[in-house]
């Protein structure tokens, strides 16, 4: 580590960071975490505290990745022909960082199409293969807090990188060292894109997700964007599919990497939507829209049998939209035998449970996006409906190429919008879909470790619960432990079977009745994170609030089992 310090002390790095790295020097604690490793691709590209160091999102690591893939990028394809698009979201720096890495793709004679202003991330996947790019990077760091940053790369279908492009970029990437970036921009190579691809989006989202041509000026809608990107996308594709009483919560209109009002920019997290939720109940608004600031992940709240504005979770509005989806498609004759959703190992096996109750396949992949979207690459024959994740992310259709909270929100009011017109409502659908299919509740508990100290006791905890493997859970036998590290499933009479999963660090427990605990540290944040999954029988509707609260005690039995 010494000497990567050193390194950064001298040229060619700048004046400003030269001083900043001798800084760092009086807090040995704060020198180290900026330094003891290099930032790593997790399961949405690279994120991390900006600052300077190896450890850290600035200028030079930025440019050590771009300058990486650049020579990736000439290796793999025509470089003449080479054209790469960013985009930026509200975050600190990240309009200042985009124009870095532009500057860098451009110094290695690439073209690069930049966004003139914040978009959406689902945008940028959008705008790759419109614009016929070999790859795509977003500055973002999700929902993460505002001292995080991040660089998502892309690949010319639209999707995130995944094998076996990750694992030769990080080669390439490894074999750079600082001098060799190439920093001095050739201006002609970087482009603006027009606004116009805006309404080429927006489009889109209506051909994916409008249901219904009839009138929808009944229905009240209020969202707020969380001082993100969602303002410059939504309020014209909700206006453009007919809704019009549409309210944003004002304070969070504007966007703005402090995230002023907020601890954490999360729509998976109820104190986010707070000034969401008091608006909608002035508006006695119909449906709550919520999003993180890139605009890929969406919460939602919709009114209960009470009449009380409540919050979904990602597993029940996924679910509730893909079963709508489903019986939509079913109606037209447009859901044919080779139709799959599709979803990860750590979500609801509601999912499951719905393509099997219409006859269709749902596909899983591991934690992250970019397995969702591979899919739609490596089943080109088959005909992808929808697929979701548990942390609030969803995709319709196959023109954006990852999760679009922008498309899924529309898809949201189209369905709520048609259900109050036959006197229903989404949360009573979302409880008849339980019944039909089984009720199922999720919860999601994670642990925050930071810095070397965090990272090496979420490995000691992973490994404890590996080596440890548990008798039941909630009074329920285990079946079988799945550790995806090794690609192994272990049944408890000690039979093993393969697993056709890429190698994770994630483990998976299941019992006999189909309890469920999955355990894997994030890839985008410093957490170790449990999913819970418990079920039971729905016979009837009525019974809902009782099974619930009965699913919710289980599920904290076996919560405090595992010392949690």
């Amino acid at each position: 580590m010494n000497e990567k310090v050193k390194q950064w002390t001298q040229a060619p790095f700048d004046q400003e960071t030269i001083t900043a790295v001798n800084n760092l020097k009086s807090t040995p604690e704060a020198l180290e975490d900026a330094f003891y490793k290099n930032l790593e691709f997790g399961t949405g590209g690279m994120r991390g505290v900006m600052g300077v160091g190896t450890n850290r999102i600035n200028p030079y690591t930025l440019g050590k990745n771009t300058q990486g893939l650049s020579n990736y990028l000439k290796k793999t394809f025509d470089p003449q022909t080479l054209r790469v698009v960013i985009a930026y979201d509200c975050r600190k720096n990240s309009q200042y960082f985009a124009q870095r890495v532009a500057e860098v793709f451009s110094a290695n004679g690439i073209d690069v199409y930049v966004f003139p202003e914040l978009r959406p991330t689902p945008a940028l996947s959008f705008a790759v293969r419109h614009l016929n790019a070999h790859c795509g990077i977003v500055l973002t760091a999700s929902h993460n807090p505002p001292e995080y940053n991040g660089y998502k790369v892309y690949w010319k279908d639209g999707g995130q990188i995944v094998p076996p492009q990750d694992k030769e970029i990080i080669e390439e990437i490894e074999k750079i060292d600082f001098q060799d970036i190439l920093f001095e921009a050739q201006p002609d190579k970087i482009h603006r894109i027009d606004a116009s691809l805006d309404q080429v989006f927006i489009q889109q989202s209506l051909d994916n997700a409008v249901l219904s041509q009839e009138e929808k000026q009944g229905y009240s809608i209020v969202f707020t964007s969380l001082h993100g990107t969602a303002i410059t996308l939504l309020p014209q594709t909700l206006s453009a599919a007919g809704f019009s009483q549409v309210y944003s919560v004002k304070a969070q209109e504007k966007p703005d990497g402090n995230f002023p009002t907020v601890s954490s920019p999360n729509p998976e997290e109820k104190e986010a939507l707070a000034l969401g939720l008091t608006l909608a109940d002035e508006k006695k608004a119909d449906l709550l829209l919520g999003f993180d600031p890139d605009a890929d992940r969406l919460g939602i709240g919709v009114r209960d049998t009470n009449g009380e504005m409540i919050l979904l979770n990602g597993n029940q509005t996924m679910v509730a939209i893909t079963r709508y989806l489903l019986e939509y498609k079913k109606k037209k004759n447009q859901l044919g035998e080779n139709a799959f959703i599709g979803s990860t190992v750590v979500s609801t096996p509601m999912m499951k449970k719905l393509a099997d109750h219409f006859g269709i396949d749902c596909k899983l992949g591991l934690t992250g996006f970019k397995w969702i979207a591979k899919m739609i690459e490596d089943f080109p024959d088959e005909e992808f409906i929808c697929g979701g994740e548990e942390s609030y992310g969803f995709m319709v259709g196959h023109q954006v190429r990852d999760k679009d909270a922008i498309t899924s929100a529309l898809l949201v009011a189209e369905i709520g919008a048609q259900l109050k017109k036959e006197g229903k409502s989404f949360y009573s659908y979302l409880i008849v879909t339980y019944q039909r299919i089984g009720c199922y509740q999720e919860n999601l508990i994670s642990f925050t470790k930071k810095g070397k100290s965090g990272a090496e006791e979420i490995q000691r905890m992973m490994e404890n619960y590996r080596n440890q493997m548990p008798q039941e859970f909630g009074g329920d036998p285990i079946k079988f432990k799945e550790d995806y590290s090794l690609g192994l499933r272990t049944y408890n009479d000690g039979t093993t079977a393969q697993l056709s999963y890429p190698k994770a660090d994630v483990l998976v427990f299941e019992t006999l009745k189909g309890y469920r605990v999955c355990i894997r540290p994030s890839g985008t944040e410093p957490k170790i994170k449990f999913y819970l999954s418990v079920n039971s029988s729905l016979e009837n509707t009525t019974d809902f609030s009782e099974v619930w609260e009965a699913l919710k005690s289980l599920s904290a039995t076996i919560s405090k089992s595992l010392g949690l």
